[in-house]
């Protein structure tokens, strides 16, 4: 057997199959890199740009640049609203071996709040680990000491500068400019996401909501070279974004601080027009608050103390704030029942501190409680009698009132370019059957005729009408923006004054005749604004107003006295100055003030002595 194996073996034989294998193994091996290169040289002639794009992309990417956010202006160029360079704490995670522990450094170093840890979770949430989070905002010259002697020993922190919004005026000019906040997931559902890729803030209230547009401008890119983390290595291209454009507004912040201090802390609204232009020169709700607060997130203790607050300082009264207007409606009654033809200025009314209806015992009360004898409606608006206006609305009728009214404004928004506002209430029997589901009945029509019941008005509105009848029946738009202006190219784009209607005028000598009557109100020893004529060197015309918080039984008698304070009647005064050539028209509501001849007519007062003689008031201005 073992002969036999021995002479199996073939070494030749074994050779010649070494060798083809060999040379097979060869030409699979060609073949393979034949095909390879056939591969190669296809990938690299034919599909070349196609690959080379897919590279760069890879290699090269787009990042959004924010624009600078437009400046805020007043009338004569004072900044309302700016951005400054200010510190910010970032952190780096990427470069951080322990957050926990650099977080506690920090908090030893610096006040890092509950409120400023929660906003910091949320954004780092949503960022990537190479790119920076924002921890505190505005830091204090101390604090950026205190971090840069100790950033050896703490990794991934730094100090950045950035531009922060800032609004100088502080809560003079908050419920008019309005504030930025952080961008919200309420915000991304309504805006272009790709103009705001780097945008971290954008406008809430006021001006900066409702010009957002322009103040924000168009985002820039960048083409940046990153690595395969997608951190930038450098900056290939720059397309520079387009800045928002400054906005100039009409208010005259002198004039506004002058309304605010006369206000003096007290609940309450006051509204300056400049009656043919409809330019709105002061706008102002009080108290107040400081908007820098929210534009990098208040926290939350201190917005619950302003939401909270009893005195609503967030509530912007000059535009939601309904009140009853009462006797400030009276010179635009009486002017309708004199253009209707239902009275004349001979008739008159024979006042006995009490009006009642045919065939009903039913009182309604005069604030003059004896009465003011016989009254025509010249002297009726002078001495605000309110038996004179019963007895006119329940001629008119509430169908000939709501018509006349509606055409100086009231029951419907301004159209005030910076929005916000309340439409406020003037009612009809349409308007009370569909809401109250029940039918208009006469008492209703009477007090209509004074201002009172289902009336309710925004201050904006009573200013609004006060500059229609100054401007002798033509409506105007109020404005708040005066112009806006682009900062590139210098390019200006105003705001012209809009007239809204005009209303119909059958007999001019009507209109002289309520303007007479408003001004006697104001100079003559009779009217109810009397008491702030001393000293003063032009004519002013001027209406008081006062409406009930509450209402009385019939033979209850209001005293002031002994009425708890928030229950108080509010104090309204409307004027426009001078009378014979109109230049500002204001209104005004102190809240539980009393009576507006008392209250409310010297914060007028003083306003329009600002504006009309430039600062320099009337030695003899009320006190």
């Amino acid at each position: 057997m073992a002969r036999r194996r021995y002479m199996l073996k073939d070494p030749i034989r074994e050779r010649h199959l070494f060798q083809r294998r060999a040379i097979l193994v060869a030409v699979l091996c060609t073949l393979a890199l034949a095909i390879l290169a056939l591969r190669m040289g296809y990938l690299q002639l034919v599909y070349h740009q196609h690959y080379t794009t897919l590279s760069t992309q890879n290699r090269v990417s787009l990042q959004p640049v924010p624009p600078t956010r437009g400046l805020i202006y007043d009338r004569n160029g004072v900044v309302l609203a700016q951005n400054i360079s200010t510190f910010s704490l970032e952190l780096t995670l990427e470069r951080i071996p322990d957050l926990e522990a650099t977080l506690a450094d920090l908090g030893a170093l610096i006040t890092i709040t509950e409120d400023d840890l929660e906003r910091f979770e949320h954004e780092r949430r949503r960022t990537r680990r190479f790119n920076p989070v924002p921890l505190r905002f505005r830091l204090s010259e101390e604090e950026v000491a205190l971090v840069a002697v100790n950033q050896h020993r703490l990794p991934g922190v730094e100090i950045a500068s950035t531009l922060t919004r800032h609004y100088p005026m502080g809560e003079l000019t908050a419920h008019t400019v309005g504030y930025v906040g952080r961008i919200s997931e309420h915000d991304l559902r309504s805006i272009d996401t790709s103009n705001y890729a780097a945008t971290r803030h954008i406008g809430k209230t006021g001006v900066e909501r409702s010009h957002e547009a322009l103040l924000h401008g168009r985002v820039g890119r960048e083409e940046v070279e990153t690595n395969a983390r997608g951190r930038v290595l450098r900056v290939l291209s720059r397309n520079d974004p387009e800045p928002g454009q400054d906005l100039h507004l009409n208010i005259d912040v002198a004039l506004q601080q002058v309304a605010h201090d006369a206000l003096d802390g007290r609940r309450g609204a006051l509204v300056a027009i400049e009656p043919q232009s409809g330019e709105v020169l002061a706008l102002v709700s009080t108290p107040s608050y400081n908007p820098n607060l929210f534009v990098n997130g208040i926290p939350l203790t201190t917005f619950r103390e302003l939401s909270d607050s009893y005195d609503q300082p967030l509530f912007n009264r000059a535009l939601r704030g309904q009140y009853p207007p009462g006797s400030t409606t009276k010179p635009m009654l009486g002017l309708g029942g004199l253009e209707m033809n239902e009275i004349t200025s001979m008739d008159s009314v024979v006042c006995r501190g009490w009006y009642s209806l045919p065939n009903d015992d039913h009182r309604y009360r005069d604030w003059r409680r004896e009465g003011h004898g016989t009254i025509g409606v010249s002297r009726a608006i002078v001495e605000s009698c309110d038996v004179f206006f019963y007895d006119l609305a329940y001629k008119l009728g509430i169908d000939k009132i709501h018509e006349y009214m509606q055409q100086f404004g009231f029951g419907q928004r301004t159209g005030l370019d910076i929005g916000g506002e309340a439409a406020g209430l003037l009612p009809s029997r349409e308007w009370k059957r569909r809401v109250k589901r029940e039918p208009w009945y006469p008492g209703e029509t009477l007090i209509t005729g004074i201002g009172q019941g289902f009336n309710l008005a925004t201050p904006l509105q009573l200013a609004n009408a006060t500059a229609t009848l100054a401007n002798r029946g033509a409506h105007m738009r109020p404005q708040v923006v005066q112009r806006s202006i682009n900062p590139a190219n210098g390019e200006e784009q105003l705001s012209s004054p809009q007239l809204k209607h005009q209303i119909p005028i059958h007999e001019p000598l009507n209109w002289w005749r309520i303007d007479r009557a408003m001004v006697t109100s104001v100079h003559e020893p009779n009217g109810t604004a009397y008491g702030i004529s001393r000293g003063l060197q032009y004519k002013m015309a001027g209406k008081t107003g006062t409406s009930q918080v509450f209402g009385l039984a019939q033979d209850e008698e209001y005293v002031e006295e002994e009425v708890a304070k928030r229950l108080r009647d509010h104090a309204l005064f409307v004027a426009y100055a001078p009378s014979d050539d109109p230049q500002i028209a204001v209104a005004l509501i102190v809240e539980n003030g009393g009576g507006g001849g008392r209250t409310a007519a010297p914060v007028a007062r003083k306003v329009i002595d600002y504006h009309l003689l430039k600062g320099q008031e009337g030695k003899d201005a009320a006190q």
